[in-house]
C-alpha cells in the first residue's frame, strides 16, 4: 500500500512532538531536582512565616521523579471523642488539611488541597486539584495565590453551615417531611 507523502510527513510531525515530549519529562525532572523543589520550599516556608500560619514542609522522597513537597498543618484532636468501653474515652483525630506540590510522572507538578476531615466522620473530600504546571511556570505569585486559597478553603471547611447551602437538595434531613411542611404552610 503506497503511502502518500503528506502522510508520511504527518506521521513524521507526530513522532518528532512525541520525542519533544519525552525530552521534555527529562528536563523537568532536572529542573526539580536542581532548584525547583527548594524554590517550592523555600516560598512555602516564607509565605507560612509572614503569614502566621503555624504549619510545617514535608518533603516526600519515596519514589525518585514522583517527589512532593508538602505545607501541612497536621494533625490535632478534633474535640470528638466515643467511649470505647470500660470508662474508656478516645479521641477521634482531624487532620488540618494541606497543600501539595507533586511531581507528575512526566515531570510537571500537580498542585492540590486536602481538605481537613476527622476519622469516622464521615468520609474525606477528594484533593482539590489547583492546577498543573511546568516547572518554568510556577513563579513567585502563584505561591501566594494557593497559600491563599488553601487557607480559605480550610477555613470555609472549619466554618461549615448548612444554612449556606442554595441548593435544596442539599439539606440535612428527609427532604420529603421538609417538602411536605413547605406546603402545608404555603396552603
Amino acid at each position: 500500500m503506497p503511502f502518500s507523502e503528506q502522510d508520511i510527513q504527518n506521521l513524521q510531525r507526530k513522532v518528532e512532538h512525541y520525542k519533544e515530549v519525552l525530552q521534555n519529562t527529562k528536563h523537568y525532572r532536572e529542573i526539580w531536582k536542581k532548584e525547583l523543589k527548594k524554590n517550592i520550599v523555600g516560598q512555602l516556608h516564607a509565605l507560612a512565616e509572614l503569614g502566621g500560619l503555624t504549619a510545617s514542609i514535608q518533603e516526600v522522597n519515596d519514589i525518585r521523579n514522583l517527589e512532593a513537597v508538602t505545607l501541612t498543618l497536621g494533625t490535632s484532636e478534633s474535640g470528638l471523642g466515643e467511649d470505647v468501653g470500660n470508662g474508656l474515652h478516645r479521641d477521634l483525630i482531624k487532620q488540618n488539611g494541606s497543600l501539595v506540590y507533586q511531581q507528575l510522572f512526566n515531570g510537571k507538578i500537580l498542585v492540590l488541597i486536602n481538605l481537613p476531615f476527622i476519622e469516622k466522620y464521615g468520609q474525606p473530600q477528594p484533593p482539590k486539584t489547583i492546577a498543573i504546571y511546568r516547572p518554568e511556570e510556577l513563579k513567585e505569585p502563584y505561591f501566594q495565590r494557593h497559600v491563599e486559597t488553601f487557607v480559605t478553603d480550610i477555613t470555609a471547611w472549619e466554618d461549615y453551615d448548612d444554612d449556606q447551602i442554595s441548593d435544596p437538595s442539599q439539606r440535612i434531613g428527609f427532604k420529603r417531611n421538609v417538602e411536605r411542611e413547605e406546603q402545608e404552610a404555603g396552603s
